[in-house]
């Protein structure tokens, strides 16, 4: 697949392990800074904060602006294809495919995201072709590395990204999934 071929269809529902990974939608807007207006958030990812309502709009907007230039997904995480628990991200980059990942504060602990991750990367593998599928964390983020082991993944011998966002540096160690975990499964 070049970079000029689209990577992902116009519209996706993901389902598995117990989870159905659907497109943002307007219904969604309330529910959206209670998942992403935290601390934890704030610090370790690059949403916004505070998240408010006008945040939430700007993050459908840009969900959809992504998904018609099919370049990447942002999916909520939910149970049933209800109510949004978190955000799941899919998108072409250097070194893979990647997946990012965020759980509202009041459904941690459920493996939301482990098993999230888990139906990206099979879909990447089995309907996108990806050779692999790379999460980007901070070795310090200790639960995101956790949910990375849990998922499957292992720490990739590359070197780190550094950077700077938020007022804040940064340095993204790099963490690999390769398909063989699927077909082993």
């Amino acid at each position: 697949m070049n970079s000029t071929t689209p990577f992902l269809p116009g519209r996706l529902e993901l389902v598995g392990e117990g989870l159905v990974l659907r497109d943002w939608a307007e219904r969604d807007l309330a529910t959206m800074p209670g998942l992403f207006d935290h601390p934890d958030i704030a610090y370790w990812t690059p949403l916004v904060s505070p998240f408010d309502a006008a945040a939430a709009q700007i993050r459908l907007d840009r969900a959809r602006q992504l998904r018609a230039e099919r370049t990447a997904a942002l999916l909520a995480i939910t149970a049933d294809g209800g109510t949004a628990l978190g955000e799941a991200t899919l998108q072409r980059a250097p070194g893979g495919t990647e997946i990012g990942y965020a759980v509202g504060p009041a459904h941690r602990g459920q493996g939301l995201a482990s098993r999230a991750v888990r139906v990206m990367a099979r879909y990447a593998f089995e309907e996108l072709g990806s050779e692999q599928v790379i999460l980007k964390l901070e070795a310090a983020n200790a639960p995101s590395v956790a949910v990375a082991a849990r998922a499957g993944f292992r720490r990739l011998d590359v070197e780190p990204v550094e950077g700077e966002e938020k007022g804040r540096s940064f340095v993204f160690e790099t963490w690999g999934l390769n398909p063989s975990v699927f077909r082993d499964a």
